[in-house]
């Protein structure tokens, strides 16, 4: 059994209820979608969340690489094939506006 089969997502696999996220839940969807956490993984699900907390809203790709300090490229090699989608399903926020 996992963590995850008491969670309600959606379709694409996006918490419903932010407030089901902790830890060992990111883990477990980080598995999931193939993506291997670090400390500057978490570094980066961190910031997603302090500011979602802050805006209502996951953070954008530049607003994480200008305000997180997280290059870019660094953010396509920790998340590939599309970190803004990624970073907010570890961090157990909806899809960002703008993700296909």
């Amino acid at each position: 059994m996992s963590v995850l089969d008491n969670i309600e997502r959606d379709a694409e696999g996006y918490l419903k209820t932010p407030i089901d996220w902790n830890k060992e839940v990111a883990l477990a969807i980080a598995v999931e979608i193939g993506v291997e956490m670090n400390d500057l993984a978490w570094k980066v699900i961190d910031f997603a969340r302090s500011e979602f907390e802050k805006n209502g809203e996951p953070p954008t790709l530049r607003q994480i690489t200008k305000s997180g300090g997280i290059p870019t490229k660094d953010l396509y090699e920790l998340f590939p094939k599309g970190p803004a989608g990624k970073i907010a399903k570890i961090a157990g926020l909806g899809k960002p506006t703008g993700c296909i």
